[in-house]
């Protein structure tokens, strides 16, 4: 094996043995190890770095970037190993990603969404699951603050109905936490789980609580697909739109409702913003922070407590 392919994968071993997934460096940084093998290139020189990563001509500046990122972070690691290694400097491919505005779905849109979804066409007998999947799944979502990829791992065993908790076991970084579920949400479980069972009696399927109709983990890409379709049928997007609400922005919408209800209940969002940075998932609380942008409703209840304490000064 050439010496640098295999120093790229001890490398990405290393870091998984971390709790990083790198699924996009791992792809990377093995393209460009093929690339480097084509130029039988002994060792990392910034040049080479930035031939590759600007490879494909047709990307945006941001994957460029990326790329580059992926050769540079690995490069650092490897230099202790082979001094001659090339470090690419900061400023080549300078970018910084603008992160999507978030979308704060509205309480109507979301109880169209699952209405929407209850009414999901299927043309099998074993596909008549799906609207409750769906009803279930997008419900779950913006209630708890679920990421899509965690609510999608979820296993029958990962939901305590008694004790009214999640176990999120495949988060970032491998993390495991509980998530403390609403009574009202427990409801809407149980009665999902025990149609799931009807519906699957005498069949040998997997132990995902969402399953797809042929009773295997439910695909993310038919998750996304069929939620840009309910979202065109009940007009959160144009018929033609390729952008529009995301999935994701159930996350923000269920942090800003959080705050804004501490606000209302006068209790301290300060105080308790690192709770839901742990309900959320989050290993830093700056993480939490972004997620509270954009809420003119979370910016109208602190500006009205901000008014209050110049008032009582006055």
């Amino acid at each position: 094996m050439n010496a640098l392919r295999q120093a790229i994968d001890e490398y990405l071993d290393m870091r998984r043995d971390l709790g990083f997934k790198l699924i996009g460096a791992q792809r990377g940084l093995l393209e460009f190890a093929t690339f480097m093998e084509q130029h039988q290139a002994p060792f990392i020189t910034e040049a080479l770095a930035l031939a590759w990563a600007r490879q494909p001509v047709d990307l945006q500046p941001a994957s460029w970037a990326q790329r580059l990122s992926f050769v540079r972070v690995f490069a650092r690691h490897h230099k202790a190993t082979d001094p001659r290694t090339e470090v690419p400097s900061p400023g080549l491919l300078p970018f910084r990603p603008k992160r999507a505005e978030p979308y704060l779905y509205s309480d109507r849109e979301i109880q169209d969404l699952l209405w929407a979804a209850l009414n999901l066409p299927y043309h099998y007998e074993r596909g008549a699951l799906r609207p409750w999947i769906f009803h279930c799944l997008l419900g779950l979502l913006s209630v708890s603050g679920l990421r899509l990829g965690e609510a999608r791992n979820l296993e029958l065993c990962d939901v305590d109905l008694d004790a009214a908790l999640l176990t999120v076991r495949k988060a970032k970084f491998d993390r495991v936490r509980l998530v403390p579920l609403h009574p009202s949400t427990c409801e809407v479980l149980a009665d999902y789980i025990a149609r799931r069972q009807r519906h699957w009696a005498g069949h040998q399927i997997s132990s995902w609580l969402f399953v797809s109709s042929r009773g295997n983990q439910l695909d993310a890409g038919d998750i996304h697909h069929t939620f840009y379709a309910l979202s065109r049928q009940i007009g959160l997007r144009g018929v033609n739109d390729s952008r529009g609400p995301r999935l994701h922005d159930f996350r923000h919408r269920f942090a800003t409702k959080t705050l804004v209800n501490w606000y209302r209940r006068e209790q301290d969002p300060e105080r308790l913003l690192p709770v839901l940075s742990t309900y959320l998932g989050h290993v830093h609380i700056a993480d939490t922070h972004w997620y509270l942008e954009a809420s003119p409703e979370l910016m109208g209840e602190a500006m009205r407590r901000l008014e209050r304490r110049w008032e009582s000064r006055s």
